[in-house]
C-alpha cells in the first residue's frame, strides 16, 4: 500500500491522498478579482487527481497585495468573482478546496515576477507598504510605514473577514500564509521586528500577533472549516528565525487548535544563502514533525513520485506538497498512482485516456 495515496484528515477535513497542490501566485487577478485565468489554472488543477488544491496566496487588503495582478477576497466584488470560478470547478471536479490568506507587508506593490518583480514606484501604479518596523525588504525600496495598534486590530478583522467570506464560499479550509517574508513572517523574524513594544523583542513577543491573527480566524469559522498555517522554518541568514523557534511557533499553534502545519523556507531577507537540492526542506519539516502532534506538511523540490513516497515513509512529513512540479505536470499525481500501484481520482471524460497496461489506475470523480 503507497503511503502518499492513503487517505488521511486534517482537522474534520478527509482527504482521499497526500498529495497537496500547493499555493502558487499567478499574478493575474484584476483588481483583486479572480479572472479567466483563474478559471483555466484552477480547473485544470482540480482535474488532477490530488487530494488538496489551495487556492494562490489570496490578499486581506488592497494593500496587502504582492503586485497589483494579486488575487484578493477583501469586498463582495473579489468574493463575487472567485464564486463564479468554483462554481465552474464543482460541476466537474470534487476535490477539496483551501485557500491561503496573507498580507504581502513591506513586500507589496511589486511588478509581476515576468516584468521584473520590482518595487513599484508611488507614481507607477505603486502604493505605500506598511510592516512590523520602518525597514525596508531591500536597501533601494522606499520604506514601509510601522503598524500602530489600531491598525494591527484592523488587519486581524481583515483577516477574519476574508475566512469566513471563504467559507461562505464553501472553502474547506483557510491557510495563513506566516512565509516566505511577508507580513506575518515579518512579525516572526528579528531580522524584520524592531518593534520596542509587546510585538517585538522577545520570541514570546514576535509570536504574538501571528498567534493574535489564528486565535481570530479560528473562532470567527466552524469547526467543519480546516484551519492551518503555512510558516517559514529558517530565514537562511545568521542571527534570523529558524527551526528551533518554528518548533515553538508550531507547538502554540497545535494547542491554539490548528489542524495542521506546512513548512517552507526564506523569503524574508536578499541575504538569504539558501541551500537548494532535492527535498532540501523536508529536513525541516522532519525537525518540526518530532515536536508536534498535528499534520505537517512538506514541500521544496519534490518531484518524484517515489521520492514523495519516500518522505512518508521515513517521517519526514505527513503529507506532501507540489508547486512548480505540478505546474509542468498538471497530471502528476495521476502519473504517480501509475507509478506507485494506486489510483487517482479523473472526470469520467478523461477515463479513456488510461495508457494500455496501466487500466484501472484512474477511477472518476463525484464532479
Amino acid at each position: 500500500m503507497s503511503l502518499l495515496f492513503s487517505a488521511t484528515q486534517l482537522g474534520k477535513l478527509t482527504l482521499d491522498n497526500r498529495i497537496v497542490i500547493a499555493p502558487m501566485c499567478q499574478y493575474s487577478a484584476q483588481d483583486g478579482k479572480a479572472s479567466a485565468w483563474h478559471r483555466i489554472h484552477l480547473g485544470q488543477l482540480a482535474l488532477s487527481g490530488a487530494g488538496l488544491l489551495i487556492i494562490e496566496a489570496t490578499a486581506v487588503e488592497a494593500a496587502g497585495r504582492i503586485s497589483p495582478g494579486d488575487l484578493g477576497l477583501w469586498d463582495d466584488a473579489t468574493e463575487a468573482a472567485l464564486a463564479s470560478v468554483l462554481e465552474d470547478i464543482r460541476h466537474y471536479s470534487d476535490i477539496p478546496i483551501g485557500i491561503q490568506l496573507g498580507h504581502a507587508g513591506r513586500k507589496a506593490s511589486c511588478a509581476a515576477p515576468w516584468l521584473g518583480g520590482h518595487q513599484l514606484a508611488l507614481n507607477d501604479g505603486g502604493w505605500q507598504t506598511v510592516a512590523p518596523s520602518a525597514h525596508a525588504f531591500n536597501p533601494e525600496d522606499r520604506a514601509p510605514v510601522a503598524l500602530e495598534k489600531q491598525d494591527l486590530e484592523r488587519l486581524k478583522s481583515a483577516f477574519v473577514d476574508s475566512a469566513q467570506r471563504a467559507a461562505r464560499l464553501g472553502i474547506q479550509l483557510i491557510e495563513l500564509h506566516a512565509a516566505h517574508g511577508y507580513l506575518l513572517h515579518q512579525f516572526l523574524s528579528p531580522l524584520s521586528n524592531q518593534r520596542q513594544d509587546e510585538y517585538g523583542g522577545s520570541l514570546e513577543n514576535r509570536l504574538r500577533f501571528p498567534l493574535e491573527v489564528f486565535h481570530a480566524v479560528r473562532s470567527a469559522l466552524p469547526d467543519s472549516v480546516a484551519v492551518g498555517v503555512r510558516l517559514s522554518a529558517t530565514d537562511w541568514v545568521e542571527g534570523g528565525w529558524d527551526v528551533e523557534q518554528s518548533i515553538t511557533f508550531s507547538q502554540q499553534l497545535e494547542t491554539a487548535g490548528s489542524d495542521y502545519v506546512h513548512i517552507s523556507s526564506g523569503g524574508l531577507s536578499p541575504q538569504q544563502q539558501i541551500t537548494v537540492g532535492p527535498g532540501y526542506q523536508l529536513p525541516f519539516a522532519h525537525d518540526i514533525r518530532k515536536q508536534v502532534k498535528i499534520p505537517v506538511i512538506g514541500v521544496g523540490l519534490i518531484t518524484d513520485p517515489q521520492q514523495a513516497e519516500n518522505a512518508l515513509q521515513k517521517d519526514d512529513a505527513d503529507l506532501i506538497a507540489l508547486a512548480r512540479a505540478v505546474l509542468y505536470d498538471p497530471r502528476w499525481p495521476w502519473h504517480a498512482a501509475a507509478a506507485l500501484g494506486a489510483q487517482a481520482k479523473a472526470p469520467p471524460q478523461y477515463l479513456r485516456s488510461e495508457p494500455h497496461g496501466l487500466k484501472g489506475t484512474l477511477v472518476a470523480n463525484k464532479g
